[in-house]
């Protein structure tokens, strides 16, 4: 138990003898280190009591615990929204604990620490919970709870009274597992929560403790007719379970007075406060030491003008910063609950600390300002117009500025599924007559960057023809120095072939040739669309970008590529600059495009599927449309839209088809004329022609 454990580094060999080998790293550092999640929590319910108790489990304690599942023998004919639930087939508690001790073991076991098994007539202080698990040793096998004495058995063992809950370790379900058949046919008990605890002890030599490393599993038996408001012994408020909790009432009433002993924290942090303000009126700072509000981090001092976090300015019906870049927008969704929120907590506390002299009510809010400050959370200065009455009647009209801070709770990972960075990635690529001049560049950055690396990437062609171009094609075929590049790269390369497919249309839609691409390829293809002004370098690839930022039936990848501007304007004749420190300075992120976009076929295939639906036989409605538009509309998935330094593009003066819907046409001009250059090489060749003009 008192093992000193020391890192050894183990030197790095590799056998001369053998190939070389890409190795194939995890996402996160934590599989590969082989991390666990914390804690799991079952809760063992029944068909008579799983719309009633469990329900009032669900509504009180589930949402604070990461992992929670309902264990139950049968099922009602309706299970209650959001809750998991699985049923054995069997109503014998002996035979549901067997049942679930293995689901436990086969589904969970070997990603979690901890397991809780609890009941649903069981009132669990969830927060308390958790805080116990962090302070016990995962090296020990643990079985945790409120230790009860067998009847008529041994007086040293003891059982977890299953009503209370109890803990167990990872290592203890591990070695408990190949003994659950014995158990169940060797044990006869008419408790399951006494089953398990002899199965434990039999085999394994574990008794129940309710102390262990220093930590206490405190617990609570309800009397009947108890009343939860006016319990006020420790007993009570120190328990982690609470035992027996008869209907869903006392449970949400047992659930209130938690909430109460929640405002009694509010004071104690009141009085770490007012603490903090004495102690330091003490220190060297003096008074001048202390931040507001107190005990939240200072705001961040920026150390030059380019660190200044800036203001975003609102009203109640405005935005005066928009994530389009536009001056001003409606207020709306999740930024008008904010606001409103906001000026609701302001009156809140003005109310509190001047009532019962002055109750104030809002007329109308003048100016609003916010920033999101990392080191401390969102800030926000409000000059409301408000309306004070006092006790006699009176009433006054007042302009006040108050000043509040949403600060940084405590900071989760979003779970998200689990990516390999060994897929292939089949890159297609649309071409038609005025992409030509692009082809042999795109061509060499694909060998270079992909074939010479022998990276696990495809290419497919899609040579889009015109009506006119397709009737000569037995004469003159537009497409003939492409297939002949093709045919030099696959003579060079001799395990790789890259296959084109010919389509005839006047109104090229993403939409239709993708559509043609999808069936001609598995329902797991990982497709990157490219467009061929795109230079795909080795980050963008040999990083896996395109790999791990796209999940099959959860998030869809479009990044957004880096336009250069035309050299003509930038530099006006001077020498283009070249050097690796001037990477990514002249030119932007074109946000009006999304022709590059990485997405599994499977999830292209169902998005597609309810937009035929949609449109019946209205094919015309695709010609406006985009692949991110059937995305966007059609899958449900995430939409994850990033800038990608990885991708470049040369500036072009792209030919924008006034065949396609307006939206689309739109989009390219304006893509076209944001690509120029910056303002200031716009204002300098503008300044430069005015010059020229006046002489």
């Amino acid at each position: 138990g008192h093992e000193d454990f020391r890192p050894r580094i183990v030197p790095y060999y590799r056998d001369p003898n053998k190939p070389y080998k890409k190795v194939l790293r995890t996402r996160y550092i934590q599989t590969e280190l082989g991390f666990h999640e914390r804690l799991f929590v079952a809760v063992l319910t029944s068909k008579a009591t799983m719309n009633t108790l469990a329900v009032a489990v669900n509504k009180t304690v589930a949402h604070h615990f990461p992992r929670l599942l309902y264990f139950t023998g049968l099922r009602s004919a309706k299970v209650p929204h959001g809750m998991v639930l699985v049923a054995h087939g069997d109503e014998r508690p002996i035979w549901l604990m067997y049942e679930t001790m293995n689901y436990i073991h086969q589904h969970f076991g070997s990603d979690y620490d901890w397991f809780y098994i609890m009941q649903d007539d069981t009132y669990a202080q969830a927060e308390q919970v958790k805080a116990l698990v962090t302070h016990l040793s995962i090296n020990q096998d643990v079985y945790l709870g409120r230790a009860e004495e067998f009847i008529g058995g041994d007086e040293q063992a003891r059982y977890c009274h299953g009503g209370f809950g109890y803990l167990l370790s990872r290592s203890l379900l591990l070695k408990l597992h190949p003994h659950l058949d014995s158990c169940r046919n060797e044990i006869l008990s008419v408790r399951p929560d006494e089953w398990l605890g002899r199965c434990i002890i039999d085999f394994l030599g574990i008794t129940c403790v309710s102390q262990l490393q220093g930590q206490h599993y405190h617990t609570y038996e309800l009397a009947k007719n108890t009343e939860p408001e006016k319990e006020e012994e420790e007993e009570f408020q120190a328990a982690l379970a609470v035992h027996p909790v008869s209907d869903m009432t006392l449970m949400y009433r047992l659930d209130k007075q938690v909430r109460i002993q929640l405002d009694r924290a509010y004071r104690e942090i009141q009085e770490l406060q007012m603490q903090i303000r004495n102690l330091t009126a003490l220190t060297p700072a003096g008074e001048a030491g202390v931040t507001w509000p107190v005990g939240i981090n200072a705001p961040f001092l920026p150390k030059s003008r380019f660190e200044v976090i800036n203001w975003d300015y609102f009203t109640e019906q405005h935005l005066f910063s928009c994530p389009d870049g536009s001056p001003k927008c409606e207020l709306s969704g999740a930024s008008k609950a904010d606001v409103g929120e906001i000026i609701e907590s302001a009156l809140e506390q003005l109310n509190r600390r001047y009532q019962p002299l002055l109750r104030f009510s809002k007329r109308q809010l003048l100016n609003g300002y916010r920033r999101f400050d990392p080191t401390r959370g969102m800030e926000y200065t409000l000059d409301l117009l408000l309306e004070a009455v006092t006790q006699k009647g009176h009433s006054h009209v007042l302009a006040k500025r108050v000043s509040l801070v949403r600060p940084l709770s405590k900071v989760e990972i979003i779970p998200m599924p689990y990516v390999t960075e060994a897929t292939r990635v089949q890159l297609v690529l649309p071409l038609t007559v005025q992409d030509l001049d692009y082809v042999a560049n795109f061509l060499d950055m694909f060998a270079m960057n992909t074939l010479d690396t022998h990276d696990n990437a495809l290419l497919t062609l899609l040579f889009v023809y015109h009506p006119y171009d397709a009737q000569r094609v037995g004469q003159v075929d537009v497409f003939a120095g492409v297939k002949a590049m093709v045919g030099e790269l696959e003579k060079r390369y001799a395990e790789v072939k890259i296959p084109w497919i010919s389509v005839k249309t006047e109104v090229p839609s993403q939409v239709k040739l993708m559509d043609i691409v999808s069936k001609k390829h598995p329902v797991d293809t990982l497709f990157f669309l490219a467009s061929v002004w795109t230079e795909i370098n080795m980050e963008f690839l040999n990083l896996n970008r395109c790999r791990m930022n796209t999940i099959s039936k959860w998030q869809v990848f479009f990044p957004v590529h880096f336009q250069e501007f035309n050299p003509a304007l930038v530099y006006r004749g001077e020498q283009t600059a070249s050097s690796s420190t001037d990477f990514l300075r002249d030119g932007h992120f074109d946000r009006h495009s999304f022709a590059e976009a990485c997405f599994y076929n499977s999830d292209y295939m169902t998005a597609r599927t309810k937009l035929a639906a949609d449109i019946l036989d209205r094919d015309e409605v695709l010609e406006s449309m985009e692949v991110f538009d059937v995305f966007l509309h059609y899958s449900g998935l995430h939409l994850f839209r990033a800038v990608e330094p990885g991708l470049v593009q040369k500036y072009t003066l792209r030919s924008c088809n006034p065949r396609l819907s307006e939206e689309l046409y739109h989009r390219c001009v304006l893509s076209n004329l944001e690509g120029l250059a910056s303002r200031s090489h716009l204002a300098m060749a503008l300044f430069e022609q005015e010059q020229a003009n006046s002489t």
